[in-house]
C-alpha cells in the first residue's frame, strides 16, 4: 500500500484553547498555521452556517503555500439532522463553498447525522436527497452511528447510492455503528477519530470534556493497521482526527504522519511541552 494514498488531518482549526498550545499568540493566523502541519482541514463551521463565497476565497488564500492540501467541509445540520431542504438555503450552501470546488480543492463532503438516525424508510429518503444534491460536486461521505446501518440491506443501500461510508474510531455502546467491521464502502475512504473518552461520550458531558483524548502510539500503530488494509481497496483515503480539546487532534494527526511514513515531523513547540511523548516523533525534539 502506498502511504501516500492516506492523507491525514484535522477537524477544524478556531478552537480557543489552542491558544499557548497550537498557536504561539495571538496574532497567529490559526488557519495559515495549522495547515503546515496536515494534509486536510475538515471545515466544520458548515454544519452550523453556510459558508460565504468571500470566506471560502479567503481560506483559499491562507492556505495557498501548502503544497497538495486540501479542504473537505461537513453538510449543514438542516440536511442531516432536521430533513429541511429549502431550495434557496441549498443554493446558498453550494454557492458559499464554490470557490474551493472550483479550484479542485474541496474534495469531499461529509454527512454527518446522530445516534438515533436509524435505518427506516424517511431516513433512506433523506439520504437518497442528499446523494442527489450533493454527490455531483464532489464524493460524499456518510458518518452514521446506529448499528441498523450495519445489516447487510443497509450495506447494499449505501453501496446502490455510491455513497462512502465512514470508518469511525469512537467509544461504542450498544446501539453504535462499528463500522471497523466492515469492508469498505465507496472508493474515497474516510476514518474519523473521536477519542475514546467513553465516560464523558455517554454522560452527555460538554464538547470539549466529550472529546478530551490524546490516543497513544500503540493505540494509533493499532488503527493505522486497519486504516492501511480498509485503503488498500479505495482510490483515496481520508484521516480526519476530532478529539480537538487542547490540541490533541493536531497532535495525533501529526505523529500518525510521521508512522505512516517513518519519518519524523515537525510540531507546534506548544505541543511538545503539552504532550511530551511526541517528542521521539518529532524533528524539532531537539529543542527540547
Amino acid at each position: 500500500m502506498n502511504p501516500q494514498k492516506i492523507k491525514v488531518g484535522i477537524a477544524g482549526w478556531s478552537y480557543p484553547d489552542w491558544r499557548g498550545i497550537v498557536y504561539p499568540d495571538s496574532k497567529t493566523d490559526m488557519l495559515s498555521y495549522a495547515a503546515q502541519f496536515v494534509d486536510v482541514i475538515e471545515i466544520n463551521s458548515t454544519f452550523y452556517r453556510p459558508a460565504l463565497s468571500w470566506d471560502s476565497q479567503i481560506w483559499l488564500n491562507r492556505t495557498q503555500n501548502t503544497d497538495d492540501f486540501f479542504f473537505t467541509a461537513k453538510l449543514h445540520q438542516d440536511f442531516t439532522h432536521n430533513g429541511i431542504f429549502d431550495e434557496a438555503f441549498i443554493n446558498a450552501f453550494k454557492e458559499g463553498l464554490s470557490p474551493l470546488m472550483e479550484a479542485g480543492k474541496l474534495r469531499q463532503f461529509l454527512a454527518q447525522f446522530r445516534y438515533d438516525f436509524d435505518d427506516k424508510e424517511s431516513h433512506r429518503l433523506r439520504l437518497e436527497r442528499i446523494a442527489g444534491l450533493f454527490a455531483g460536486l464532489c464524493p460524499l461521505a456518510v458518518e452514521v452511528r446506529h448499528k441498523s446501518w450495519q445489516e447487510p440491506g443497509a450495506v447494499q443501500f449505501f453501496k446502490e447510492l455510491q455513497v462512502n461510508v465512514c470508518n469511525l474510531d469512537y467509544p461504542i455502546g450498544p446501539q453504535s455503528f462499528n463500522p471497523q467491521t466492515l469492508e469498505p464502502i465507496g472508493p474515497h475512504g474516510y476514518f474519523r477519530m473521536h477519542g475514546r473518552n467513553a465516560e464523558k461520550w455517554f454522560s452527555k458531558s460538554p464538547r470539549d470534556e466529550a472529546y478530551d483524548y490524546i490516543y497513544s502510539g500503540a493505540e494509533l500503530d493499532d488503527m493505522l493497521k486497519k486504516m492501511k488494509r480498509l485503503a488498500e481497496g479505495c482510490q483515496t483515503y481520508t484521516v480526519i482526527a476530532n478529539n480537538h480539546y487542547r490540541g490533541a487532534e493536531l497532535a495525533n494527526a501529526i505523529q500518525l504522519k510521521a508512522m505512516l511514513t517513518g519519518i519524523k515531523k515537525r510540531f507546534p513547540e506548544g505541543l511538545l511541552i503539552e504532550y511530551p511523548e511526541l517528542i521521539e516523533y518529532a524533528e524539532n525534539a531537539i529543542l527540547f
